[in-house]
């Protein structure tokens, strides 16, 4: 290991050196050499062909540093807002200075001199961040990186500006987009011997857009790699399958090729402009499989940049996690399986609490014997990311799974349906059951032994017995939660779990007739009127329901906010912080009071168990009321709307019955008119659930307290990132404090992720992400690089410097290297001229979300500013509108 003088002398610390080669760096260095350093030292010590180099350490950062007078820039940092960009880069730039004109202390200097020395030849001087290549977020090129740099002095003006890329616009913007704490992150720099490249580019051992692991993607480009990851080129690319063969070869245009100056720096040449590729199969095949063993060394698909010199040898000059991949369901063994995320579907893009997964864990057995299924054969969800993501292969595999589903997702969440449908048509979830019938008969046995068909014909005969079977439902329900007072933690904890697996599943039965009713009227009134609706009609007539607790809880609130409004003091409570300081005011407090009594137990993302009640934290009520009262156009009150949406409800329906017919049409006014009473309940199913889930989340915040006071765990609340066989673990005595840590870091890092997916087969395959379609008639295509689709208005921009993007305008751009990035923070999605799917502005569009297609000619000529334009970032297609 190289030292500098200081360190020789013992002056300093020697544990943590100004110089350090590769082959002494490990993986638990990463706070000392930062992400790039940890990994090319990981990769030289497994042997890998790494071009030999030295790391400065964040230890002559922080040196340097130490007297920049940062201090006053953190701080403003620390209270901007994560999206006030211009503020952002003003700090950004303030804070550059300063580090450009510290000086840079004579060991420290002494110390890359000799690392650059070592290095022998021209070097590559590299950034290394403490947040970079991490397995959550790549900060892929938010800091500088200098080419073929040559002589000792050159070296170390490239290390300063390394140090104060750390404080570019881009850096600092995209930690204050993944919430990384600007004080936390130093900065280590990279230098490391050039490799003179004949071809060089990225590989991706897993499918990055389509999340399909065991396919390596590789985009290449002659030249220095410089000309790929930035994207002024389009790369050649090059897809191989799970068996070692070449799936996809498709030219790219590569119009220019960087290229190293011999006394230093680097140029672009022209590049070839035919249709011939840059790397012969032997070599791509060979890439692979060094992608390949890579990956099987960390464990993990990686996102490897490489190069490969006139000798025919190939080289790597960085690995690290691919960041955008979506988790993929544990692996079984017999995959290939179908995975529906159930909490997608319930509008829930967050990740779901620990508890709140083991709750609906322990419901599945209880929901299979109410079907009638062993409850031991039925596939607990599984779990990637902290969602929930239900098996629903054999579904699919059954004739009458595979036409209910989908059917029922058309009302639910229609995007699912769509992609459920896609993947049935794959071979390998044909069907293999040919007869319905034992499913339509345990169906048949479930609706007797629970009276349905009865009470469905006496909601359509009386709707509001279905109101009393309902209301009883609820009340049995909640006689099921209770518990007498004085109960000990184990007994709450024991009530909870008989509840969860046997206490409320079997309730929704009694709830579903009056809806289910409702919905058969609906379809009747449908079919008669066949070839007589246009489209939207037959659902303007639910407009306006009654008897839907969601809407009546809404329009509660609207009217408690009436009553502030007549308050003076309430009014202005409500106009400064939300919430507000204690005490409130006596009619705020008194209308928030009533409120909460009857609807304390909803909350935001409430099917999660483990998140707060609004009777715990009413800061969202609050804000609401807040809202309401900004609201002075009366024509846009809640109330004025649901009434008029009643009374077009009611007009449409006279008018359909009058079109059928005067025998059709009674049968038709019939039928709407009971869909309409009826409907409404369709929400008392949810409703009774978050019912439910309330009390048993008053019992385990008990519990809590009890391990918090025993010290089993940190805080009472710390419960929630507990499963329910961890809980009673900690009851018995079992310190879970550890564990919790983890879980809570896991659960900060799934809240930012941007992108889930609705589908997901065992292999980690987006199936959404899939183009299968072929672009529309007249389309601009390209290269798909960030999955999903987006409509909008475009704005081509030549030069980010000073260049500004409303929220929502898609990003048109000839090409974007890192400097380009922080516009992506209000970007609605992304197309370049140049690039592959695997340069800077492709992964950073993939973690930020948005949809991306590359590599499309003559964008920014074919587009202009203000055009409406869809981007298809899964089949690469951008259509104007």
């Amino acid at each position: 290991m190289l030292k500098s003088q200081d360190d020789r002398r013992g002056t300093e610390s020697t544990a943590e050196p100004l110089i350090m080669k590769f082959q002494d760096i490990t993986a638990e260095m990463l706070p000392l050499v930062g992400g790039k350093a940890a990994n090319l030292g990981v990769l030289t010590r497994a042997g890998f062909p790494v071009p030999p180099g030295v790391c400065v350490t964040t230890r002559a950062y922080r040196r340097v540093t130490a007297t920049a007078g940062l201090e006053e820039v953190l701080g403003a940092l620390a209270g901007a807002a994560p999206d006030d960009s211009a503020a952002l880069a003003g700090l950004a730039a303030r804070a550059r200075a300063l580090v450009l004109a510290a000086p840079v202390p004579e060991d420290v200097a002494a110390a890359v001199r000799e690392g650059a020395a070592a290095a022998g030849g021209p070097v590559a001087v590299r950034s290394s961040a403490t947040a970079e290549d991490l397995p959550d977020a790549s900060f892929a090129g938010q800091q500088d990186t200098y080419l073929n740099v040559t002589g000792p002095e050159a070296v170390l003006e490239a290390v300063r500006r390394c140090w104060a890329s750390l404080w570019t616009d881009r850096a600092v913007a995209y930690r204050a987009a993944n919430g990384v704490d600007h004080r936390a992150v130093h900065l280590a720099v990279v230098v490391q011997r050039m490799v003179e490249a004949e071809v060089a580019g990225v590989m991706f051992t897993a499918n990055p857009v389509t999340g399909r692991r065991r396919e390596t993607v590789i985009d290449a480009a002659p030249g220095l790699g410089e000309a790929v990851v930035s994207g002024a080129v389009t790369p050649d690319r090059f897809v191989v399958g799970p068996g070692g063969k070449i799936t996809e070869r498709r030219p790219g245009d590569k119009p220019v090729a960087v290229r190293p100056l011999p006394g230093g720096g680097t140029t672009q040449v022209p590049g070839a402009r035919d249709d011939t590729v840059c790397l012969e199969d032997a070599q791509v095949l060979a890439l692979a499989e060094l992608g390949a063993r890579v990956e099987a060394h960390y464990g993990a698909p990686q996102d490897t940049e490489w190069a490969i010199d006139g000798s025919g040898r190939p080289w790597l000059t960085q690995a690290r996690p691919i960041t955008t991949l979506y988790p993929p369901p544990p692996p079984t063994a017999d995959d290939p399986r179908v995975y529906f995320c159930g909490s997608l579907a319930q509008g829930l893009q967050r990740p779901i609490t620990p508890m709140g997964l083991s709750a609906f864990q322990a419901m599945i057995p209880s929901a299979a014997g109410l079907y009638g299924l062993d409850p031991a054969s039925v596939r607990r969800p599984a779990t990637p990311g902290m969602r929930l993501f239900v098996d629903v292969t054999a579904a699919l595999r059954h004739p009458l799974g595979r036409a209910v589903l989908p059917r029922m997702l058309d009302v639910m969440e229609a995007r699912s349906a769509v992609v459920l449908r896609g993947v049935a048509a794959d071979p390998r979830f044909g069907v293999v059951r040919r007869s319905p019938l034992p499913a339509v008969l345990r169906l048949v046995r479930l609706a007797l032994a629970h009276r349905v068909p009865g009470r469905v014909a006496q909601a359509l005969a009386r709707p509001e017995a279905a109101a009393r079977h309902i209301a009883a439902a609820g009340e049995r329900l909640r006689r099921r939660l209770a518990l007498p007072g004085g109960a000990t933690a184990a007994q709450r904890l024991d009530h909870v779990e008989r509840c969860l697996r046997s206490g409320i599943v079997p309730v929704i039965p009694s709830i579903v007739p009056g809806p289910v009713a409702g919905f058969l009227m609906l379809g009747l009134a449908a079919r008669l009127l066949r070839g007589r609706t246009r489209p939207g009609e037959l659902q303007t007539v639910l407009r306006g329901l009654p008897n839907n607790v969601t809407t009546e809880m809404d329009l509660e609130l609207w009217r408690a906010a009436r009553r502030i409004r007549a308050d003076e003091a309430s009014v202005r409570a409500l106009a400064g912080a939300i919430p507000p300081p204690e005490p409130l005011p006596p009619v705020l407090r008194e209308e928030l009071g009533a409120f909460l009594a009857r609807y304390g137990h909803r909350a935001v993302a409430e099917i999660d168990l483990g998140l707060p009640r609004w009777s715990e934290d009413p800061a969202h009520v609050l804000g609401v009321l807040a809202n309401y009262l900004r609201l002075d156009d009366p024509a846009l009150a809640p109330d004025t709307q649901f009434a008029r949406g009643a009374r077009e409800a009611e007009a449409m329906a006279a008018r359909l019955a009058r079109r059928a017919g005067p025998v059709r049409g009674a049968v038709v006014r019939f039928a709407l008119g009971r869909a309409r009473a009826l409907a409404g309940y369709r929400e008392m199913p949810k409703y009774n659930l978050i019912v439910a889930f309330a009390g048993l989340r008053a019992h385990l915040a008990a519990v809590g307290r009890e391990l918090a006071a025993a010290g089993t765990i940190g805080a009472p609340d710390d419960v929630f990132m507990l499963g329910l066989d961890e809980a009673r673990a900690a009851l018995a005595g079992a310190d879970q404090r550890e564990l919790v840590a983890r879980r809570r870091a896991e659960y900060e890092r799934e809240l930012r992720r941007r992108h889930v997916p609705r589908v997901l087969l065992s292999d980690g395959t987006e199936p959404e992400a899939v183009g299968t379609a072929p672009p529309a008639e007249g389309a601009l295509t390209g290269t798909p690089a960030s999955p999903g689709a987006v409509t909008g208005v475009a704005r081509v921009v030549l030069d980010p410097v000073g260049a500004r993007l409303a929220p929502g305008e898609i990003l048109v751009a000839p090409s974007t290297d890192p400097g380009w990035t922080p516009l992506f923070l209000t970007a609605g999605g992304l197309v370049m001229e140049m690039g592959g799917a695997n340069s800077h502005g492709a992964v950073v569009a993939r973690e930020y979300g948005i949809p991306a297609v590359v590599g499309v000619p003559g964008a920014t000529a074919r587009i202009s500013t203000g055009d409406t334009i869809t981007v298809d970032g899964t089949g690469g297609a951008v259509t104007l509108a």
